[in-house]
């Protein structure tokens, strides 16, 4: 590996440069240019020019009004440098002339671009300080460009050590697939804009009070809080003394009402991006509840998640992944190959071994080079002393984090915490200093552990000192905890692997904060001047505000704000600047660490083929082993059953004899009598004639088998001694002599020697030269490289060696031996360990036989059922019943394909009692949605009647169970696995709690706890149905990196934690009363405003107050946190990981701490952001894929997978061809399928989706023409479709689904073009919406982009379809769960009559919310309710009001992290991985689109009938059609040819084949299987091709001896012609000679002869014949047969059967069992001597292919 991976370093790729050319001609006259500092002091400027960028805000320099001459001064002196360096290098390059001027170069004109507005930010300073422009005026937005100078400051590094046009191709590529995603996120947003328009319209209707009149609206007209109603009925109506109102017509403008909605198109859009990114989606849908049908506001916005945050947001995902990691591969070089982890205390080097060469030896440098005694050394590096420092750095951790807020009067400098902080200083300190003394300051220093251990020494030594105790240097008191990652080396390795390869990491969050810096600074300098904004006042709450849109937490309400306060005018472009930056830095940003993650947690190509298998082999030793609760009966002694016999006459008692050893005999009896009774001829009918056929076949089949064996021996003996052509003839004349030998057997595998051996000397002798140059298909190359490696591993190499080759070519001879044996070797251990997993499988099953013998209880469930007792059959029988999916054909054996197979394969999935319980517990869960706390089930019949259904079955089935295979001391025991266990246990809990029924239940007792438990009950599906259990067993596996990322956020969390309570304990705290600063005034009531609504921008009128309420004034903390206690710390820190209520944290903290402290919150969410919650998405799909077996794959393999996964998707073409003819057809053919129809088609159909920009409503004014236009493109559509019944006829129009789809939507619209001139009503109207929203659906037809993106969308929702079902049954548990703990929890912040626990349906609602993490954190906090907030009862839970703290924690914290860190996660992974699927570029395919579109196009004109199979004999035309990279070429390839011939034959028994068969074998043949393929498959294929080749091998050798048969006939009968000519002209001539003319003879004719039997001149006429006809001596007679008359004359040395060997043939074709020797023996003259006839053969054989000749071996491959 070393020496592969140095030889690839040898080829240095050269450097390319995308910066800018720094180094100028040498012969300039201005040096100074040229000088590195001069450079690096110009970077330096660049990040000068930003911070004064960031400085110059008005409200900046009221607060510092020095930084305004600080910022001119700044600019005036980059303005000068800038300028200079223009000048210098417009001097040097030229300003226009010349190829490398000054404008023609990218970089001089940025350069330049930002000289000139360093100018014009100057200026307008020089203005604003003499006051002739107002700084608060929008003149200051020419100073944005400026911003973007900080790039110059990092494009050195824009240097790539690989060609710039493999760079180019790269960033074009990641390019256009980022532009094709967003492309496909824009088709969604227009589809559910077009949908939110017309389903739901304006939201203006709210509740105000009777006496609101136009245009008096204020704050107090409205409900409290603000309410949306329904004025027809549908949504909620207002309470007594409020009405339903518009409030657009009661004179609110558009800037007033807000920008979300679904007024029109645009502003339909907007909304429904805001809502795909999670936030305020929720508020939405309920104002649609409020105001529309609430089924149709849950149809929306639902779907609307699923698809657009769930599915599409998270392909741009996809994309970066994919981009990066082909990124990763070509710059492996620049950032550094990862290694495995080393520990840090030591270092490598090279060391040479005794072989000669080298490797890498670890070199230890903790060897002591300090001062230290002997036994201070041996001291430091013992095991004892690093275990002591760690403990007590763990002890040091506790002690922390016991830390606590005592009050405002306790002394906190001189407590016992600061005591112990102290003594461990010291304590590390001595630690250090005894290092140094041992190690010595070089030796301790080089270490970059101990380098970070010092700098904890140095800042906590500072952190002890008085004045600087509980401060910053608090940091690195808590960061100690970072040592304890010693302890685990799992997690030790974890770390680093993630961390370790620091530069990819470290540059992505540079370019985080650069980018964050710069778009502060452009968004700072373009709202600064915008009154009653202060979110962009100054350059840090710039930062805050777009730090917060990169986090997503409240981005909506800075967008929003920011929208009201620069008008309605400008709002548009602010909408699409935040939009873009939000989609840049959420779906590309954050895409980017997930990406970088998983490249940390990619494997090396060189370790996957080894994992592979190790995995193997680790599997094979875990089958060996049978599990415990089997091998206790091991410890018992052996049992065995024993019988006794009777009745047998013997003098001495006859012992007891096994029973299993009598059985044979009873067994034998019982087959002999049936034999005796049944007396039929047929051996079908009788069991003993079967038995005996089978018996002989299997002698058959060793007998072949050893003849194989020895064969092949002798046959690779003879090919290694000898030249090629004697080869050929010793393999030839040996399979001669076999056959002679052995006459009876017909079927052999020598014959594949010779066809090698043929095949071979083809090759060597260069008979493929000499043909016309030709591009070869990837078939010919992948079969040329078969047969060239199947060449070299059988062949001899020294032979090959010594022909007088180079040295080049001997070193390529001998590189590829190597590779060859390296094969071998690889071929020798996967047969091992095939081996190895049939040894295991065979010792287990001999295990569980020898336990079965000798323990009698072994296998009986319960011990006291029988093992093959009549009861426990039936049970058997009825457990183990299932639906037969699979339909086979009773002949053939071939599986059908029926026409509902998805459906039978569906009922197959389980047996019939699983479907039952399936069935049962549907329906049992449904019966406990109807429960409540207002409807128990104590009290309502109706849902015991359900539970006792639920109860009595699953007692029916555990039964059954457990007497067909037992409990748990069986092979197949119920209770074998965590399922089994919990089937118990839920059957316990519902049995107790229904023989219980309490009618009084406690909050927070035993009983609350079993209706909890109860709630477990859907789980039950995940045991029922396999690919549940599958989808459990994906998460579980991967627990163990999970529990390590969650070990690296709790130690994140805990060291921020740890800080913020020794900061800030005890500050949060404030009174409610804002103008009350000290804790002595914060008492008495005051007036609180309350909040009405977050929609609405009402401003008060003069004298107007917002509506309130006195309260009481209280010192207290934050209500939803505080940094009193770790505890606390840590929950709010974990709402803060999620992303959820950091807002609110930051702005307290900033509030009533310090804006210095802001630092704090937001590192820590940068880095739980980025780091933390990427981690869990990288992990979860790095798991994903190791469990779907992907991650140990080579790319290879991986492309392979892509390969087999995209052919099964894959259909034919349904296009009827082109019409033969020229006529009409055939000309609207050529218009429908040109590009520009189809594209003008898909133009129409956005131009009438467009149509719908507004709401279709029947009192509008707009309507009825929006309608008539759609009615015109209606029209326009049924002409399309005319035109296409016409080109392709009504039969070829049907076989496309698309155009069926086309035809019903095109039918639709003509019905509601009838039904809307007829009736013109609300629904006519509803229906063309219909219309036009379904055909808005065929644009992902007409674009290939759109339509394979869709198809990773749907495929994406195929295979996750049980990963959403595991997911909805967890939701269900959860609901049910909740209605029992918080059904009857008063409403607070969050809890409201839209989100309450108060039935399982609304639960469901509030858990799909808390899955997008809409304010969970909040609804958490609200059912933590606790007395005196509420109304405690000690009897009955549904009578109080409170909520339940630990529940709540738990129940919410679990949910969260196990639905949205965990399972949402497993959808990204099936989205990466089937966007690799779909979405690959060309150069990664196997077989590309191309190569599958020509395929597809071949296929539909064979397959004329379209029935997607055709005939086995049509797949030679097929081949014979294909071209381009799939094209077999027939002069070159015909064995090819016929080896895929015959493998369609052989695997479909001569009969139909569909379009996948054919298909997957053009990919079989188009891969190198040794590269592509797994272990398994590779070895299954690689048999089936060598039978192939040896079965096509056998037909080619019967094939010509036929043939050259058959010339020979020819040949003979064509002599006999001419000989009975000359006969009967001879009897002619003769018999004129002796009898005169005047007597008359009359000689019957040969027909009359022949068909006379009793004519006696037919003997003697045959007897004559036989003696004229030639022998095989007489050559005189030959002439070419009528059948060669078109082929040309054969040359010397060509096939042709000398003399004497017809017998040899003759034989031949008769083992063969292909010619009849009846037929023959009367044509031809036998020769007597065998042994002469071998002799003459084989010295032809030596003359024929002794003579070299272009077209030998033509004969053999020919069809």
């Amino acid at each position: 590996m070393l020496k592969r991976k140095q030889s690839s370093r040898v080829e240095a790729q050269p450097m390319t440069d995308f910066g800018p050319d720094e180094t100028l001609a040498d012969s300039a006259d201005i040096f100074w240019i040229n000088k590195p500092w001069v450079h690096s002091l110009l970077r330096a400027c660049a990040i000068i020019s930003v911070i004064s960028v960031c400085m110059n805000t008005p409200k900046t320099f009221e607060h510092y009004p020095p930084l305004q001459y600080v910022t001119f001064t700044l600019d005036t002196l980059l303005m000068f440098l800038y300028t200079a360096e223009m000048i210098a290098k417009m001097h040097i390059r030229g300003i226009i002339k010349g190829d490398n001027s000054y404008v023609k170069d990218r970089w001089c004109m940025f350069d330049g671009f930002m000289v000139f507005f360093i100018w014009v930010s100057l200026v307008l300073q020089v203005f604003e300080i003499a006051e002739l422009v107002d700084q608060m005026s929008p003149w200051g937005m020419l100073r944005i460009p400026r911003a973007l100078i900080m790039i110059r400051a990092f494009r050195i590094y824009f240097r790539f050590e690989l060609p710039r046009s493999r760079i180019t191709n790269i960033l074009k590529r990641s390019g256009e697939q980022i532009w094709s995603v967003s492309i496909f996120l824009l088709f969604f947003l227009l589809l559910y804009g077009i949908l939110g328009v017309q389903m739901f319209g304006t939201f203006n209707h709210h509740c105000v009070t009777n006496d609101t009149q136009k245009g008096n609206v204020s704050w107090n007209s409205l409900a409290i809080p603000d309410t949306h109603c329904s004025p027809d009925g549908e949504g909620y109506q207002c309470p007594h003394g409020f009405k339903c109102m518009d409030l657009e017509e009661l004179g609110l403008s558009r800037q007033e009402l807000g920008y979300s909605g679904f007024n029109e198109l645009g502003t339909s859009i907007f909304t429904v991006y805001e809502a795909a990114s999670q936030e305020g989606w929720v508020f939405l849908m309920y104002r649609a509840i409020d105001s529309f049908p609430r089924w149709r506001s849950y149809f929306y916005f639902i779907t609307l998640i699923f698809f657009l945050a769930w599915l599409v947001k998270n392909v741009f995902i996809a994309v970066i992944i994919e981009t990066f990691a082909e990124i990763r591969v070509q710059f492996q070089q620049m950032w550094g190959s990862r290694s495995s982890t080393t520990s840090t205390a030591t270092t490598q080097m090279f060391h040479e071994d005794a072989a000669g060469g080298w490797q890498l030896v670890a070199v230890d440098v903790n060897k002591p080079h300090g001062r230290a005694p002997a036994c201070l050394q041996q001291l430091m590096r013992s095991s004892v002393f690093h275990m002591f420092i760690l403990s007590m750095v763990a002890v040091d951790v506790i002690v922390a984090a016991s830390n606590y807020y005592k009050g405002d009067n306790y002394r906190r400098h001189y407590d016992e915490f600061y005591l112990a902080e102290v003594a461990f200083t010291v304590l590390f300190d001595l630690e250090a200093l005894l290092k140094i003394w041992c190690l010595g300051f070089t030796g301790y220093i080089s270490s970059s552990l101990h380098k970070f251990e010092s700098l904890l020494v140095v800042g906590t030594t500072l952190h002890i000192y008085p004045d600087l105790y509980h401060s910053q240097f608090t940091y690195f008191q808590v960061l100690r905890v970072v040592r304890l990652i010693k302890i685990s080396p799992a997690l030790e390795d974890f770390v680093y692997k993630i961390f370790g390869p620091g530069k990819k990491l470290g540059s992505l969050v540079v370019f985080t904060a650069s980018l964050l810096i710069v778009m502060s600074a452009i968004s700072l300098q373009m709202f600064c001047f915008v009154e009653e904004l202060d979110r962009f006042t100054t350059f840090p709450r710039a930062f805050m505000s777009m730090f917060q849109i990169l986090t997503q937490e409240g981005w909506v309400d800075v967008m929003d704000q920011t929208l009201v306060a620069v008008g309605h005018m400008w709002a548009p472009v602010v909408a699409i600047y935040f939009i873009l930056y939000h989609l840049f830095a959420t779906l590309i940003l954050l895409s980017l660490f997930v990406a970088v993650i998983l490249d940390n947690l990619e494997l090396d190509e060189d370790l996957k083929k080894l994992k592979q298998l190790k995995q193997s082999e680790a599997n094979a030793d875990t089958k060996e082993k049978l599990p415990l609760r089997l091998r206790i009966f091991e410890k018992f002694p052996n049992r065995p059953q024993m019988v006794k016999i009777s009745k047998l006459p013997s003098d001495f008692t006859v012992p007891r004899i096994r029973e299993s050893f009598m059985k044979q005999f009873i067994d034998r009896q019982q087959q002999d009598t049936s034999c005796l009774f049944r007396r039929l001829p047929s051996a079908s009918s009788s069991s003993c004639d079967h038995s005996k056929r089978s018996a002989i076949e299997d002698n058959k089949y060793i007998d072949q088998k050893l003849r194989r064996s020895i064969f092949s021996i002798r046959a690779r003996n003879l090919l290694e001694k000898e030249t090629t052509i004697n080869k050929i003839l010793r393999c030839f004349f040996f399979i001669l002599i076999f056959i002679i030998l052995d006459m009876r057997r017909k079927k052999y595998m020598f014959v594949f020697v010779f066809s090698r051996a043929c095949t071979r000397q083809r090759m060597l002798s260069g008979s493929f030269e000499g043909q016309p140059a030709k591009e070869r298909s990837i078939l010919s190359v992948q079969h040329h490289i078969r047969q060239e490696r199947r060449s070299l591993r059988h062949g001899s190499t020294s032979q090959r060696i010594s022909r007088g080759k180079s040295l080049e070519t001997l070193t390529q001879d001998h590189s590829s031996t190597v590779r060859y044996r390296n094969a071998q070797r690889e071929d020798s251990e996967i047969k091992m360990i095939q081996e190895k997993k049939e040894q295991a499988e065979m010792k287990r099953k001999v295990q569980e036989e020898e336990l079965r013998e000798n323990h009698p209880y072994f296998d009986k469930p319960l011990f006291i059922v029988g093992r093959e007792h009549r009861f426990r059959n039936f049970c058997r029988m009825i457990v183990r019943a299932r639906f037969n999916a699979s339909k086979t054909d009773p002949i053939t054996g071939a599986v059908k394909n029926t026409k509902y197979h998805q459906l039978y394969d569906l009922l197959g999935l389980v047996t019939y009692l699983d479907w039952v319980m399936i069935i049962v517990t549907i329906c049992s869960c449904i019966s406990m949605m109807f429960e409540s706390p207002f409807t128990r089930i104590m009290q309502v019949p109706t849902l015991q009647i359900g539970e006792y259904v639920f109860v009595i079955f699953m007692s029916i089935e555990l039964n059954l169970k457990i007497m067909a295979d037992g409990l748990f001391f069986t092979p197949t025991a119920v209770i074998r696995d965590f399922g089994g266990v919990m089937d118990i246990f839920i059957y316990l809990v519902s049995l107790i709690f229904l023989c219980w029924l309490p009618p009084d239940i406690p909050p927070e007792s035993g009983a609350q706890l079993m209706m909890m438990l109860r709630c477990l009950r859907p789980l039950r599906i995940f045991k029922l149905v396999p690919q549940m259990r599958k989808v459990v067993r994906e998460v579980l596996k991967g627990f163990k990196e999970i529990f390590l990322v969650s070990i690296l956020l709790l130690t994140l969390m805990l060291v921020f934690a740890s800080f913020g309570v020794q900061l800030f304990a005890g500050k949060l705290a404030k009174c409610n009363d804002p103008h009350i600063l000290k804790r002595e005034d914060c008492y008495g009531i005051f007036r609180i405003n309350v909040s009405v609504s977050k929609n609405l921008n009402l401003k008060l009128k003069p004298g107007e107050k917002k509506p309130g309420f006195w309260v009481p004034r209280v010192w207290a903390n934050p209500r939803n946190f505080n940094f009193d206690n770790v505890g606390n710390a840590m929950l709010a820190l974990f709402e803060v990981l999620s992303l959820k209520g950091w807002v609110e944290v930051r702005d307290v903290i900033i509030h009533r701490v310090g804006p210095i402290h802001g630092i704090y919150i937001h590192v820590f969410v940068f880095l739980g952001c980025m780091i933390g919650l990427t981690l869990f998405v990288g992990v979860v799909i790095a798991n994903f894929n190791e469990n779907k077996g992907t991650a140990l794959l080579t790319v290879d393999q991986r492309r392979w997978e892509d390969l087999k996964s995209r052919l099964k998707i894959a259909q034919p073409l349904h296009l009827p061809p082109r019409p033969e003819n020229g006529g009409f057809r055939a000309k609207m053919y050529d218009i429908t399928q040109h590009p520009f129809f189809k594209r003008g088609i898909a133009v129409l159909v956005l131009a009438q989706s467009v149509l719908l920009s507004v709401k279709w409503d029947v009192d509008d004014q707009v309507t009825f023409p929006l309608a008539t236009m759609s009615v015109v493109f209606t029209f326009i559509f049924v002409l399309e479709v005319t035109m296409k019944l016409i080109a392709m006829s009504p039969a070829g129009y049907w076989q496309s689904r698309r155009n069926r789809y086309d035809l019903l939507v095109t039918s639709l619209g003509v019905i509601w073009i009838v039904l809307h001139f007829a009736l013109l009503n609300a629904y006519t109207y509803m229906m063309g919406t219909c219309v036009i929203v379904f055909r808005f659906f065929t644009i992902c037809g007409k674009h290939v982009t759109l339509k394979m993106l869709l198809l990773t969308v749907v495929v994406s929702m195929y295979k996750s379809f049980f990963i959403i079902v595991g997911m909805f049954l967890l939701l269900l548990c959860y609901a049910f769960a909740g209605v029992v703990l918080f059904g009857t929890v008063k409403y607070g912040e969050n809890i409201n009559r839209h989100a309450n626990f108060s039935t399982a349906g609304k639960a469901i609602t509030v858990l799909f919310r808390i899955v997008t993490g809409e304010d969970w954190n909040k609804i958490m906090h609200d059912c933590m309710v606790q007395p005196p907030f509420c109304t405690p009862d000690k009897h009955r839970y549904w009578e109080t009001d409170c909520g339940n703290y630990a529940g709540a924690l738990i129940y919410f914290c679990s949910f969260y992290v196990i639905i949205a860190y965990i399972m949402l996660n497993l959808l990204v992974a099936i989205i990466v991985e089937n966007f690799s699927l779909f979405y690959s570029t060309e150069e990664d395919q196997l077989l590309s689109y191309n190569d599958l579109r020509h395929f597809q196009i071949i296929w539909n004109m064979v397959d004329d009938k379209r029935e997607g199979v055709i005939p086995t004999s049509r797949v030679k035309f097929l081949l014979r059609l294909l071209r381009g990279r799939l094209e077999v070429d027939l002069d070159k390839d015909k064995l090819l040819f016929k080896h895929m011939c015959y493998e369609m034959e052989r695997l479909h028994s001569g009969g139909d084949v569909t379009f996948h068969d054919v298909l997957s074998m053009l990919s079989y043949r188009s891969v190198d299987i040794r590269k592509s393929l797994q272990l398994e498959e590779l070895l299954a294929r690689e048999q089936l091709e060598y039978t192939i080749e040896e079965e096509v091998a056998k037909q080619t050798i019967r094939m010509w001896l036929k043939k050259c048969l058959k010339r020979i006939r020819a040949k003979q009968q064509q002599e006999c012609s001419i000989i009975h000519s000359l006969r009967e002209s001879q009897q002619q001539e003769l018999s004129r000679f002796l009898n005169p003319p005047s007597i008359e003879t009359t000689v019957p004719s040969e027909d009359h002869n022949a068909n006379n039997p009793d004519n006696p001149s037919q003997p003697e006429m045959s007897g004559l014949q036989q003696l004229l006809s030639p022998t095989l001596s007489d050559r005189g007679g030959y002439r070419q047969d009528s059948s060669d008359l078109g082929r040309p004359q054969r040359k010397l040395g060509q096939w042709r059967l000398p003399a004497g060997c017809e017998f040899s043939f003759l034989c031949v074709c008769v083992m063969l069992g292909r010619t009849s020797v009846k037929s023959i023996v009367c044509k031809m003259n036998p020769v007597s001597d065998e042994a002469s006839s071998g002799s003459e053969v084989k010295k032809w054989w030596t003359r024929q292919l002794t003579v070299e000749s272009d077209e030998s071996g033509d004969d053999l491959i020919d069809i």
